[in-house]
């Protein structure tokens, strides 16, 4: 009877200390509590989640965008800029970054957006407010943007925050087909695993890749030339009868004679430059002695 009075009297006095642990100031959130399992008394779970796992920064459980800092059993909470969220790669560090680089889908929820001219957040890349115009977007830093145009051929891609293919980027109305303007032609399987080659019927200078033999990506040849479509490959526009006029009005005969027959660096031939290196006299007064045996 006495050991049973004395393993409660124990426990009593731990449930004392833990509750004496918790913040006493009410504006101040827990932040997230270690794993335990699920099955777990409500008063001992109160006491957990308001207490400091360690001291560092710690991201919350349900918003992306916010986190709590642990000073000395202190817990401040903290919000990112809007646009950005919390990065948890380390509890020692305090750093925001863009959504693309953060897996957000276990903490879904974000702050109340602060939306200004061509950004729907402060900070971060968005798409474009026409869905026609599938290859710029803005950066936005501070509600302050900057307009982008991506690279010819390349969409914005919402997912990632960079410009990539058409058929990668996924976006309504900006497939291959509809920023191209080219369909690739019906192929068989064998055949369509060598990514065929096509001409751009509008560009001498460039050439579709259909990729598996369907999906369309545009590449081109360097200045001077064009894609001939017998050969699959580039050469020098002027050798190709259909294009031999392409750069007229563009390049001059000269610079397309230049481009074409580049000037070469001659080799410098070994030992041609003198040595630099002062050559040894004999001491004054001494004769200098040569080998009878050559």
């Amino acid at each position: 009877m006495a050991y049973r009075t004395c393993v409660g009297v124990v426990l009593l006095s731990l449930v004392v200390l833990a509750s004496s642990a918790v913040p006493k100031n009410p504006r101040k959130k827990p932040a997230n509590p270690p794993p335990r399992p699920a099955a777990v008394d409500a008063d001992r779970d109160a006491e957990i989640t308001n207490s400091c796992p360690d001291d560092g920064f710690f991201a919350d459980a349900e918003q992306c965008d916010k986190y709590y800092e642990c000073r000395n059993g202190e817990i401040i909470e903290k919000l990112c800029p809007d646009g950005m969220v919390f990065n948890d790669y380390s509890p020692q560090e305090e750093k925001c970054d863009l959504p693309y680089n953060i897996d957000c889908s276990q903490r879904p929820k974000l702050q109340t957006p602060q939306p200004t001219l061509h950004c729907p957040r402060l900070h971060g890349y968005f798409s474009h407010e026409d869905p026609k115009e599938c290859g710029k977007f803005y950066f936005c830093v501070d509600g302050k943007f900057n307009m982008i145009t991506c690279p010819d051929g390349l969409v914005y891609n919402d997912k990632t925050g960079i410009c990539t293919w058409p058929d990668e980027a996924k976006k309504k109305g900006c497939g291959a087909a509809d920023v191209f303007q080219f369909d690739c032609p019906a192929v068989n399987e064998t055949f369509g695993l060598t990514h065929p080659r096509y001409a751009d019927p509008e560009d001498c200078q460039f050439f579709y890749v259909c990729i598996n033999g369907n999906t369309p990506r545009r590449s081109g040849c360097k200045l001077g030339q064009a894609f001939d479509d017998v050969t699959k490959k580039c050469d020098w526009a002027r050798k190709i009868p259909e294009c031999a006029d392409w750069y007229k009005g563009q390049l001059t005969d000269a610079e397309l004679d230049a481009l074409e027959n580049p000037p070469t660096v001659k080799p410098k031939p070994s030992g041609s430059q003198p040595s630099r290196r002062k050559p040894q006299r004999p001491g004054k007064g001494k004769a200098v002695e040569h080998s009878a045996e050559q």
